[in-house]
């Protein structure tokens, strides 16, 4: 596989919403450019410089699903080291204000680069049997009541 110069060879910011309602997670699949597979993850994408990250967070979900959000806590931090990748990922609570689910695109991908391939309400009680990422954010999705007693990072 050729890495995508897109994402290769400089540290990326990328900040992610958990939306979680009835014991489900909404997540995105998404082909994944370091393990070639594809895999679930929660709804997020990269921070521009300039950008603060609650509105990042807003246009990547609108774009990604059609959701109109608010942000609330930062949950969990990830940090992705496989190179030629290196990311940190944000994931922050999010609830939804508006909108029906659909799933959008990269706008920064030309149709055949995209990265988006489905959007599914999840059950969390499944998370451990199917390809997620970050495997580090399972655990406390599966505790969600308990989030706050994990640690961030």
């Amino acid at each position: 596989m050729v890495a995508d110069q897109t994402f290769t060879n400089k540290l990326r910011v990328r900040i992610c919403g958990v939306l979680i309602q009835n014991d489900k997670v909404l997540l995105a699949q998404i082909h994944s450019p370091i393990t070639d597979k594809l895999v679930w993850m929660p709804p997020g994408g990269g921070l521009t410089f300039g950008e603060p990250m609650k509105d990042c967070l807003k246009r990547e979900f609108k774009e990604e699903t059609n959701l109109s959000v608010e942000v609330h806590e930062l949950v969990h931090v990830n940090e992705l080291l496989h190179k030629p990748y290196h990311a940190v990922e944000c994931f922050f609570e999010v609830k939804k204000t508006s909108g029906t689910e659909k799933l959008g695109k990269d706008p920064e991908l030309s149709w055949d680069r995209q990265l988006l391939h489905d959007l599914q309400w999840m059950s969390i009680d499944k998370l451990s049997e199917i390809d997620f990422a970050p495997s580090s954010l399972i655990e406390k999705i599966q505790h969600w009541d308990r989030r706050f007693n994990y640690p961030v990072f």
